[in-house]
């Protein structure tokens, strides 16, 4: 029988292929609780609730230090002390004063050397090599898949290649020969262009691409990243404002809160007040009555004792 290893959130026994990497979390419990950014930070975390927006760290420092303000150098809104934020406080301590980001032109990107090679030797800032380094996993995702492709229908290129003459025909394709002809002077053009820019993808893609197609389908993804990055910044300018708000009515409601409580211990404290002056009065007017009831009885005892 097969060994079965406990999700970290619900406890209950899975095979190890259906835990997920890292925090070994079922199925269930991915969906439940997923991987979402930090509204502040930017950081990733497990979503512990559909209303946890932000890392365990950065609800610590609000406790702390109250709502984050932008940072100087790469304008996230994550610094609890002073004007910058804790990463670029010590990506600075570590590697100097920040440089211009080659993708957003940020003053925000330290020169880490290592990272670097990473990213093709861009020097980028930490939220541009984050992107890069996803839009290369796509890319190289998507080249395995149309390598495979590309072996996987070669035989039968071939022998239509000598039955047709030598005239190249990709099956996996929906574009003619004619539209394929006319598409390469102009997409290679756009790419090489893309290229000498800087851009994020490299040359190299394109040239150990097993198909002329493949300029297209590289087009294709450049403008599919740069809409989702634009879609991106939107939703987070969203969230980032709807957040600004909900802050904002939570102090306001703290601020209400506060103020009444503090009426209502004074009105206590009143209460109390008059409370203890009334008693103390009762007791001295029944000092009073009981002064005067045993005077009359005095007064009654002399008159029959007189005679």
């Amino acid at each position: 029988m097969a060994a079965l290893y406990a999700c970290t959130k619900c406890h209950q026994r899975f095979p190890f292929e259906a835990l997920s990497q890292g925090q070994q979390l079922c199925k269930e419990c991915r969906i439940a609780h997923p991987i979402v950014k930090c509204t502040y930070c930017r950081t990733e975390f497990q979503q512990e609730s559909k209303t946890n927006t932000i890392c365990k760290k950065c609800a610590q420092n609000v406790k702390l230090y109250g709502t984050p303000k932008p940072c100087q150098y790469c304008n996230i809104i994550a610094a609890f002390i002073g004007n910058k934020c804790q990463r670029c406080t010590n990506s600075e301590k570590k590697y100097g004063p920040p440089h211009s980001c080659e993708q957003c032109k940020q003053q925000c990107a330290f020169d880490r050397k290592d990272d670097r090679k990473k990213v093709d030797g861009k020097l980028l800032c930490w939220l541009c090599t984050l992107s890069y380094k996803r839009v290369l996993q796509k890319t190289k995702e998507q080249r395995k898949h149309l390598s495979t492709s590309s072996r996987t229908s070669l035989p039968e290129n071939e022998q239509y290649g000598r039955l047709s003459g030598g005239t190249h025909y990709n099956s996996q394709k929906t574009l003619s020969t004619s539209s394929i002809q006319n598409e390469i002077p102009k997409k290679k053009p756009k790419f090489d262009a893309i290229s000498a820019n800087g851009d994020s993808f490299s040359p190299d893609l394109a040239l150990d691409s097993p198909g002329t197609d493949h300029f297209v389908i590289i087009a294709q993804l450049k403008e599919e990243v740069a809409t989702l990055k634009k879609m991106l910044h939107q939703k987070d300018q969203m969230i980032l404002e709807k957040e600004k708000k909900i802050t904002e009515l939570k102090a306001d409601l703290q601020y209400q809160e506060s103020q009444m409580r503090v009426k209502m211990n004074q009105m206590e404290k009143t209460h109390k007040e008059v409370t203890e002056q009334l008693q103390a009065k009762n007791r001295e007017l029944l000092k009073q009555a009981a002064a005067l009831s045993k005077g009359k009885k005095t007064e009654k005892s002399g008159a029959i004792t007189s005679p």
